[in-house]
């Protein structure tokens, strides 16, 4: 089966080679650009199948070497050597052919919001938030806050941000789900270790042709923003707040003083919720789609825990334990994000068992 999924990737290099050299495709530039990404993406492909072909003659013209006495022994140790290579190679064949995530090079809309713990998970959701920030900047990728709602003890009651670059839904996707916190809280006056939860939702971020969005569908309010901003973002009607009346998805936006750069941001989110929403069933009601990320919020219900009186970071699926709690609430979450990725190939790998 690996063998004709690779004897067909080598047809179809061959195919956009002669269609690449076609007066009338160069001239139309969208699809000439078209044709040499899909030979990008197959050209590693094609090297790896000429490499197993190459391997296959080898071996055919070393076992034919076994009948003669003077050539036995230094066959059997090329032999050797070449089932080993092989092995590898089938490997590499075999990660090539799991199944790509076609969101992975996308942007990412990220939704913290507190769940269990009243206003110490408001400060917990803060915490996650800059955590984010701080990777989003360890990793070069730009951190843009799209709607912040803050309590008044600096906790966050939701927040709504874009995070862009190369790979971001790759490496932030795993951060969907419920994150707990043992800690002693600052308004615990006995001393006594509190768990409080925040949920994370991680979007691919919608292009306009992902998630259609007709006028008519969507009611557009305005009102007055609260919250931080001065007094000007409070005295004008510069928060937006979108409906979409087919799904009932609302969205709200007040970063901006500017009304039509909180409408912008608003539409953004709401396009890639929407997408989200279409991704998934097509019955599937938008609320069981995010649980299906987030849970319920309860304690018992996490995919990471970061306790404080022991300074360590447990990531509950891969049974992976830090001692570095410091360095992962400032952003590095490289050694988690790595451990999970690897998960996921290993899972993937184990559905292509049967090749």
């Amino acid at each position: 089966m690996i063998e004709s999924a690779f004897e067909a990737f080598a047809a179809r290099y061959e195919e956009l080679n002669v269609a690449s050299a076609q007066p009338e495709v160069i001239a139309d530039v969208k699809k000439y650009q078209a044709i040499l990404r899909e030979l990008t993406d197959l050209e590693p492909r094609v090297q790896a199948w000429q490499a197993w072909q190459a391997l296959e003659k080898r071996r055919l013209e070393t076992e034919e070497m076994l009948s003669d006495p003077d050539l036995k022994e230094m066959a059997e140790e090329e032999l050797k050597a070449l089932r080993q290579e092989t092995e590898e190679r089938l490997m590499q064949m075999k990660l090539m052919l799991i199944p790509r995530d076609p969101n992975d090079s996308r942007n990412v809309i990220l939704e913290v919001r507190p769940a269990a713990g009243g206003e110490e998970a408001a400060l917990f959701a803060a915490l996650l938030l800059r955590m984010y920030q701080r990777y989003a900047e360890r990793s070069r990728m730009r951190f843009e806050p799209l709607s912040v709602s803050d309590t008044e003890l600096g906790g966050v009651k939701e927040a709504v941000v874009m995070i862009s670059g190369a790979g971001a839904f790759s490496r932030l996707k795993f951060e969907s789900g419920v994150h707990r916190i043992q800690r002693v809280p600052i308004t615990e006056a006995g001393g006594r270790i509190h768990t409080s939860t925040a949920t994370v939702a991680v979007l691919p971020e919608a292009e306009e042709v992902d998630a259609e969005i007709r006028p008519e569908d969507v009611r557009i309010d305005t009102y007055r923003a609260s919250g931080h901003g001065g007094q000007y973002i409070n005295r004008t009607d510069s928060a937006v707040r979108l409906t979409h009346l087919p799904t009932g998805l609302v969205v709200t936006c007040q970063d901006e003083k500017s009304q039509l750069k909180n409408k912008e941001k608003a539409f953004r989110v709401l396009r890639s919720r929407l997408y989200d929403l279409l991704q998934g069933q097509k019955d599937a009601s938008y609320a069981q789609d995010r649980r299906s990320q987030v849970g319920s919020g309860e304690r018992n219900e996490r995919i990471r825990t970061y306790n404080f009186p022991q300074g360590r970071v447990t990531d509950h699926r891969v049974n992976l334990t830090l001692y570095k709690l410091e360095a992962v609430l400032d952003g590095d979450l490289d050694e988690i994000i790595d451990a999970l990725f690897m998960k996921e190939q290993e899972e993937k790998l184990r559905a292509l068992s049967a090749l």
